[in-house]
Order: structure tokens, then C-alpha cells, then sequence
């Protein structure tokens, strides 16, 4: 629905021309459950497989396993056992017979390897969402079953693996306990089992040792089956136990702010699920040190939930631009992009504007991210228009032809036919490599890149900059679909529907709901091209559906641009693409 920042006002989109064949009511899908990636699973709802091998003394493959234990729990308590010895099909070495007190005698009679790890396997189910496979030294005895099973050919899914070992560094420190060793650790919290070097009595110590570990991280916000990802990587206490912040937010798309002491907006982000991605800033390792340091001061979060992704994703822009947040880098001063158009003059000429009057955008190229890279493309597309000298000083530029081009063949190249600049600039870029001028030829390769990349951009955003009413829709993972509704290349409201239900009246309240958005004067007047170009990377997703483009309640010309809103819309990859992709490789 529109943003709740915004008013809802009466749509001028009555009416709208509805595309035949494009969307269909029977497209919808039935309803599916919602999975533990956007619940999140607590802990006590999380199957462990705690298991422990003894083997050969060999590497992992199809003749080194010797016994199998393993115990299953949940909310701490037992749910089954499993216990087998195994016949590896070769000899144990006396030093293991005397480590483990398992000869070959007692094995003789055992099942194979395959047919052991097959029934731990059918046991196990370490394929089930919520089940995680839990060893002390978990690369050992994983690493085991994991290679007899491929040297089997046996069906092995890879499950969530959590080693004890490295979970129990996490929780005590040597200051607390001497060694992490098994028996040191099943001695500290009190096990009932020793470990004996077999499999079964291992496994039952693993177990207290993996419910000790937990309790003791569970204040630093080790709660969840999302947690265990992370659980030892090396965050500060101090800001794991942070992670409660995100206990109040739902797990829905949205935004989120982290806050100062003084309220300061310290940085923004936006999310599928908002929970679990701000707990995600407090459980596992920040690479980046200006958002560690942010992390530290932050107390609290702030969040708005959106009904879509892509709606939450486009008020992060928005809100970036607006305040401006000392840790985000990205999406500053989008305005300030500059564009490459033609200078209509006595004297016809390229430069780059920040101010780019709409009725301009359809043959213009841009924006660019910086002015150095602006340059860069005018300085390639002039080198072959020849409209003036350029760079201050004569060059040799790359002849198009022997004399200079007119202004209406340098609006043909700004318009997306940019085949007559890159094309001979391809030609010179091959020349000069074949005369070994490698210098030369990358300083043009350069430059050519930074045109072509400027009109992808403008290739990519021009179709919704030019249309007045647009609304689209998506499938949801979930059933239902997303729908959205942009107007001049801005986001003017989001919906989703219900699975199973029928999408035309969320469509009608969608289009009456939606904001009311006027034509702007200048592109980025009031919405980024930044926002245009993330909208047209969604309604163009192979996955997406025109449910409506145009109104004919409104003028002509509006309705003439809608019209050719949906011919670029349905045209093959532009030319700038085409030639990016050639530059990319060769490079």
C-alpha cells in the first residue's frame, strides 16, 4: 500500500489501459507455508544430532570408520540413540586397538561401512531444515562420514554442522577451564558420562558438554537455530548481548535505523526479514570497522515495517539522501550525478549537466557516478562526433568520417545508438593494440567503458522515466504476488495479496491508494534516478508481470509517453549493453 509517510490522496490513474494477456486471475498459486528462514527457530525447536566416530586411524573414505554413536536430542532432552561398530574392511592398527580397546575380532562380524553409514544416515535425517549435526572436533568425525559417504555413493546432504569444541572456546576461557579437551569439558560441567575413547560414551558427554555451552551463551543472544551460524565467530560479548534489540521487530520486510544515545540516525539498511537481519549485525563477525564502531555505540533500532521488498529497499534511498547517516556511503548526494546531453547552440556541443530537464532523458546518457567518469565519456563519444575540439587542445581523435558530424548524428548516438561512437572507438582500440600501443589502447578502452556504462544506465531507467502510470507484479515465494505502482519513475505504492485470493481488488486499491505523483521538470527532481533504476531492475525481472501501463484520463502526451514507456519495456538488450559485455571480456 502507498507509504505511510505519505498522505493517501485521490489517484489521478482512473481508468487505466489494461495490457490484455499480461496479467491473468487463475495465475495465482496456492498457499504455501511460511518456512524457519522468516519465523526463526528457537533453540528448544532445534533437533541436534551430537555423534562420534572412532576409525583406523586413516583418512576419511571407504575403510576407516569402526564405530558409530550418536544421540539425538531436543529441548534437552533424548529423543534416540544410535550405536553400531563397523567393519572397515581393513586391519586396526594395535596403537588404536589400545586407544579405543576395539580389535579387529570384535568388528569381524559388524556391518560394512556402507551399510552402516546408510543406516546412521536414515537415522539421522541431517537433511531436515531444523536439524543440526553437533561433534566435538566436528571436522574429524564429520569429515569421516562425509567422505565414506561420497566414496559410497551414498545420498549425502550437507547439514548446519556445530562443533563443540569451537562453541566451548567461545563460552569459557582457559582463565575457567584448563583445556577444551572432551573429558576436561564433560568433568567441568558435571557430565555423568566420561568419555572412554568409544563412540556412544562420547557422543552422551558431547551432549552436556553442547547444553553447558549454550546455556552459558544463550545471554549473548544465542537463542535461535539463525544464531548457530555464527555462534563462533569472534564477536565482543559486549555486542552480542545486543542482539535482544532485535527481539521487538517483526519478521517482515522493512527498514531499520540504528540509533545514537542522542538519537542520531546512525545508519540505515533495509531487509527482507527484519529480525533476523538486525540480530545478524550482533552474532556474527563485522568485517567492516566504521559499522563495527557503530554497533558498539548503538542502543537502540529503529524500524518500519513495509509490506514489499522492494518498497523497503527504495525508503532506505530515500532516507539515506535525506539524513544523510555517518556510517552509509552509498546513495549520498544522488543529485549531483551528472548527465551527458547535447547543447543545443549555434554552436552544437556535448557537456555534462546535473540538471537534466525530463524531455531531455530520451537522449541523454547517464547519469554517471562521478564528474571524472562523466569526463571520460564525453571525452570518448567527442573523439568520434568531432562537434568541437576537445580537452582544451588538437588530439588525435578516431575519424568517423572526414568531416565532422552533424548535431542530429550526436543525438542518434545520445538516443541509444551508441554503435556510432563505439564502433570505431573498437576499431582504434584494435588498431592501437596491433601497433603494441597497450597504453594507449587502455586509456581508450577507458573511456569507452565509462560511455557504455552511462548508457546502460540511461537505456535501463528511460522507460519509466517517460511513463506516467506503470503497475506490475511479481510471485511470491509464498503464493500471492507483490504488485507495484510507479509514476514518473517513482515509487508511488506497494501491495501484496493474499495467497489464493483473487488480486483484482488489492490492484483497484493499489491504483486509487497510490501516491499522486506530477510530472517533474528535470529528472531527480524528486526522485533519484538511483530509485528509477532499482524500480526497473524489478519490473524488468524475468519473473515480473505488467498489470497495467497508461491513463487515459490524463492528456495525450502523457498517454504517448506510457505508450512508448512499453516499446522500450519489451525492447531486446540495448546496444550499450551489447558492447559493455564485448569491453568486459576482452578485458
Amino acid at each position: 500500500m502507498p507509504f505511510d509517510a505519505l498522505s493517501p490522496q485521490p489517484s489521478h490513474a482512473t481508468g487505466a489501459v489494461r495490457l490484455p494477456g499480461v496479467w491473468r486471475a487463475e495465475d495465482e498459486t496456492r498457499p504455501v507455508q511460511a518456512s524457519f528462514a522468516d519465523m526463526g527457530t528457537a533453540l528448544r525447536d532445534v533437533t541436534f544430532v551430537v555423534v562420534d566416530l572412532e576409525t583406523t586411524g586413516g583418512g576419511p573414505g571407504a575403510h576407516a570408520i569402526t564405530e558409530i554413536g550418536a544421540v539425538r536430542v531436543r529441548g534437552g532432552a533424548v529423543d534416540s540413540e544410535f550405536s553400531t561398530l563397523v567393519n572397515p574392511g581393513a586391519a586396526i592398527p594395535a596403537q588404536i586397538t589400545v586407544l579405543t580397546g576395539i580389535t579387529n575380532a570384535m568388528v569381524a562380524d559388524a556391518p560394512p561401512v556402507a551399510q552402516a553409514v546408510a543406516a546412521f544416515l536414515q537415522w539421522a535425517r541431517l537433511g531436515d531444515r531444523a536439524t543440526v549435526a553437533v561433534a566435538h572436533n566436528a571436522r574429524f568425525d564429520l569429515g569421516h562420514l562425509r567422505g565414506a559417504a561420497r566414496t559410497l555413493g551414498l545420498d549425502w546432504q550437507e547439514p548446519l554442522i556445530l562443533d563443540t569444541l569451537a562453541l566451548a572456546r567461545r563460552a569459557w576461557d582457559r582463565s575457567q577451564v584448563t583445556n577444551h579437551k572432551l573429558g576436561t569439558l564433560a568433568a567441568f560441567v558435571g557430565s555423568p558420562t566420561s568419555p572412554t575413547h568409544r563412540a556412544l560414551d562420547d557422543a552422551r558427554a558431547t551432549v552436556d558438554v553442547l547444553h553447558a555451552c549454550l546455556e552459558a551463551l544463550a545471554p549473548q543472544g544465542i537463542t535461535h537455530l539463525e544464531d548457530l551460524a555464527t555462534a563462533t565467530d569472534p564477536v565482543p560479548a559486549s555486542r552480542r548481548v545486543k542482539s535482544r534489540l532485535a527481539d521487538g521487530l517483526p519478521a517482515a520486510p522493512g527498514v531499520y535505523q540504528f540509533l545514537s544515545p542522542a538519537g542520531q540516525v546512525l545508519y540505515v539498511g533495509s531487509a527482507v526479514n527484519l529480525r533476523r537481519r538486525v540480530r545478524s549485525y550482533f552474532t556474527a563477525a563485522e568485517k567492516r570497522t566504521k559499522v563495527a564502531r557503530m554497533l558498539d555505540t548503538a542502543v537502540a533500532v529503529r524500524a518500519i515495517e513495509t509490506p514489499t521488498e522492494i518498497e523497503a529497499r527504495v525508503r532506505e534511498l530515500r532516507l539515506i539522501a535525506e539524513l544523510d547517516p555517518p556510517v552509509n556511503r552509498r546513495s549520498r548526494a544522488p543529485q549531483r550525478r551528472p548527465w551527458l546531453h547535447l547543447v543545443d547552440s549555434p554552436n552544437p556541443h556535448l557537456a555534462l549537466t546535473a540538471a537534466l530537464p525530463l524531455s531531455e532523458a530520451g537522449h541523454a546518457i547517464g547519469p554517471f557516478p562521478s564528474r571524472k567518469a562523466g569526463l571520460e565519456a564525453q571525452r570518448a563519444a567527442e573523439s568520434v562526433l568531432r562537434l568541437e575540439v576537445w580537452d582544451g587542445h588538437s588530439v588525435r581523435a578516431v575519424r568517423r568520417a572526414d568531416t565532422p558530424a552533424d548535431a542530429d548524428t550526436a543525438l542518434q548516438a545520445l538516443s541509444g545508438e551508441v554503435d556510432l561512437v563505439a564502433g570505431p572507438l573498437l576499431a582504434r582500440i584494435a588498431e592501437l593494440s596491433d601497433e603494441e600501443r597497450y597504453e594507449e589502447a587502455g586509456l581508450w578502452t577507458r573511456r569507452l567503458r565509462a560511455l557504455l556504462l552511462g548508457a546502460c544506465r540511461a537505456e535501463k531507467v528511460r522507460p519509466l522515466l517517460a511513463c506516467p502510470h506503470l503497475m506490475a507484479a511479481r510471485r511470491r515465494d509464498r503464493g500471492g504476488w507483490e504488485l507495484v505502482d510507479v509514476r514518473w519513475g517513482r515509487l508511488a505504492g506497494s501491495a501484496v495479496t493474499a495467497p489464493g485470493a483473487d488480486p483484482r481488488p488489492t490492484i483497484a486499491t493499489l491504483r486509487a491508494a497510490a501516491q499522486v505523483v506530477d510530472r517533474p521538470a528535470r529528472v531527480g527532481a524528486d526522485t533519484s534516478v538511483e530509485e528509477t533504476a532499482l524500480l526497473a531492475d524489478w519490473v524488468l525481472d524475468s519473473g515480473a508481470r505488467l498489470v497495467e501501463v497508461g491513463n487515459p484520463a490524463v492528456d495525450a502526451a502523457n498517454q504517448d509517453s506510457a505508450n512508448g514507456a512499453v516499446a522500450a519495456l519489451a525492447w531486446p538488450v540495448g546496444a550499450a549493453a551489447r558492447h559493455r559485455r564485448v569491453i568486459d571480456a576482452e578485458c
